[in-house]
């Protein structure tokens, strides 16, 4: 059977289109609220192995360009006043916005970690990683060695498109610290819940253009979870 391509992540609908906060039973979508109000209407998708409970997703580069340009435009206001010196992108889906923010920022390029090994990349310069997305299918991360003069001693903002577990950044933040590295911020599209609480230091060094709750399926819907 031929499946037909969904459309969430491709428009932003106006405030107030779609019901949501705590009692509201979602069917499909969960919608995300900007800051100015506007929804994002994201696909429901169940963890496995995690007993009825299902997160808000959002895989940017199948977004609209209207919606990546929207979450990189709140992204780089919430920073702007800090100014970041230097953006550091985690792939492979923060590197999209890594770009879109760095560019609003008025900086000529980013620095991008990377999980495809390079022949000069170094094991020293190297943590495992893992995502709640792609269970079973746990990775490295590098970052090459030619980057670390662009960020040693500067203002470095970090960005990747969603912190759920916080696993995945709590890993990176373990590979910029064997550089010496302590980015100033984290910046992220969307928050899924808050678990990540426990997982990385400083939360309140980590901003989100959007945020969602954890999910628990209650029937043929789901409700936000109680913690």
């Amino acid at each position: 059977m031929r499946l037909k391509p969904h459309e969430f992540w491709q428009v932003l609908d106006a405030p107030g289109t779609h019901a949501s906060g705590p009692g509201t039973f979602y069917a499909a979508g969960y919608p995300a609220t900007l800051p100015d109000g506007r929804q994002l209407l994201l696909p429901i998708r169940p963890l496995p192995g995690q007993d009825g409970r299902a997160v808000a997703s959002l895989i940017i580069n199948q977004a609209s360009f209207e919606v990546e340009d929207a979450l990189a435009d709140i992204m780089a206001a919430q920073w702007r006043e800090l100014a970041p010196e230097v953006v550091v992108g985690v792939p492979t889906l923060g590197l999209p916005l890594a770009n879109g923010v760095a560019r609003r920022l008025g900086h000529t390029r980013i620095v991008p970690l990377g999980t495809s090994r390079k022949f000069w990349y170094t094991q020293e310069l190297s943590e495992p990683i893992s995502s709640i997305t792609s269970p079973g299918k746990d990775k490295t991360i590098y970052l090459d060695p030619r980057m670390v003069p662009l960020i040693e001693g500067r203002r470095v903002l970090l960005v990747d498109d969603v912190v759920s577990t916080g696993t995945s950044l709590a890993a990176v933040l373990r590979l910029l610290a064997k550089a010496g590295i302590t980015p100033m911020g984290i910046a992220v599209a969307m928050e899924q819940g808050i678990r990540w609480h426990s997982v990385l230091p400083e939360p309140d060094r980590v901003q989100a253009a959007v945020r969602s709750p954890l999910l628990e399926s209650a029937g043929k819907a789901f409700l936000q979870a109680a913690t």
